[in-house]
């Protein structure tokens, strides 16, 4: 057994012990890719950049721990800011990732609970280093699978990738937002890239009774996995499936430069009975995230005092939120009040007991999406 046979072998091992790796027909298409065909190209590790913050270095293919880095159950990152792959530079660099291989364990989870069978039609939204691509192949044929990458260049690796392993599906560069209508109706379309609101033409592009895997994210940074049917009326709808998914989000749906800030000093303070610690729990933030869809978070070192602020650039509206004295503060500007609205939308969360995010329902339609906690 060659090293990556055997380094191979203990991933599939680790993914079915851990329970990402379910059946019998994901764990022989697992078997058959090979991961580190996918990252010849090299990738990112993260290191310790200037004044605390990330940088990435490369590591090269021939490294040494490049191979055992190809079968860790870690994603690893393929891309720097829009452009940068590893061969590009020598040394660390602290700007941020824009691709990478997701690991593993993550990508037969997704595809396990995508619930395929034999003769599926599967459209793959973001294509990266093809990797999840070829597990799709080997599962239900290369004639089967669909997959859109939005950036050229990664998608030609991609592209070299497959190819190497004889694998040949549908391959389109394009917006993955807009699905590809030219090989609809799919029985099934899987996303590999978070999106704030799940794209009506996919659902269109579904046949109904066929299901969307995809990760609702947002601008605060915490997001989930839903699994929806589509419905005769173009509806669709289901719940989240929890375990706290997190992928980069889609590049149009990337929040805006926030600019210049407005005036922090000009606003109206009060005391708030809920502090920053609604922003630091991923399930309540994701509740906060529903509240003010449109907000970006800043910390804010100010008048000796950590601020955490809200933003929303469209509106100029802003909370900052503050302990002093053993108490939480806010101060608030703009036309809405930022912080009212997670206040009420926090309170409400409670007073129903909280409930866990698998307990979210998830409804798109033509009109748009709503994500809701109670049935």
């Amino acid at each position: 057994m060659t090293d990556h046979e055997q380094l191979h072998q203990q991933l599939i091992d680790r993914m079915v012990i851990g329970g990402s790796l379910r059946t019998e027909p994901w764990r022989r298409a697992a078997a058959a890719v090979p991961r580190h065909e996918f990252l010849r190209g090299g990738y990112f590790r993260r290191v310790a950049g200037p004044q605390f913050h990330s940088a990435w270095e490369p590591v090269q293919a021939g490294d040494a721990d490049w191979l055992e880095g190809c079968y860790a159950d870690e994603s690893l990152v393929t891309q720097i800011a829009g452009t940068i792959v590893p061969e590009d530079i020598r040394g660390p660099i602290t700007r941020e990732p824009t691709s990478s291989s997701t690991l593993p364990s993550l990508v037969l989870r997704m595809l396990e609970d995508l619930q395929v069978e034999d003769g599926h039609k599967v459209l793959e939204i973001g294509t990266g280093t093809g990797y999840s691509t070829a597990v799709l192949c080997a599962r239900l044929g290369a004639g089967n699978v669909t997959s859109v990458e939005y950036d050229e260049r990664v998608a030609s690796r991609a592209r070299a990738a497959l190819g190497r392993l004889g694998t040949y599906p549908t391959l389109v560069t394009g917006d993955g937002l807009l699905g590809h209508g030219a090989g609809a109706p799919y029985d099934r379309v899987i996303a590999t890239c978070g999106v704030r609101t799940v794209p009506h033409a996919w659902i269109e592009q579904t046949r109904p009774g066929g299901l969307i895997l995809a990760t609702v994210c947002g601008w605060l940074g915490s997001s989930e996995l839903a699994r929806l049917t589509v419905h005769e009326d173009g509806t669709a709808s289901g719940r989240l499936l929890g375990g706290a998914v997190s992928f980069m989000l889609a590049r149009p749906h990337t929040p805006p430069p926030l600019g210049l800030l407005p005036d922090l000093d000009d606003g109206k303070e009060r005391e708030t009975a809920i502090g920053t610690e609604v922003l630091e729990n991923w399930s309540s933030r994701f509740v906060v995230q529903l509240a003010v869809p449109d907000a970006q978070r800043l910390t804010m070192q100010r008048d000796g005092r950590t601020e955490d602020v809200l933003v929303d650039v469209a509106t100029g509206s802003w909370a900052a939120v503050y302990s002093e004295g053993g108490r939480w503060l806010v101060r608030q500007g703009g036309p809405e009040p930022l912080w009212d609205t997670v206040e009420e939308q926090f309170g409400s969360w409670c007073a129903a007991g909280a409930p866990t995010v698998e307990e979210f329902t998830v409804t798109v339609a033509p009109e748009g999406q709503v994500i809701r906690w109670r049935p």
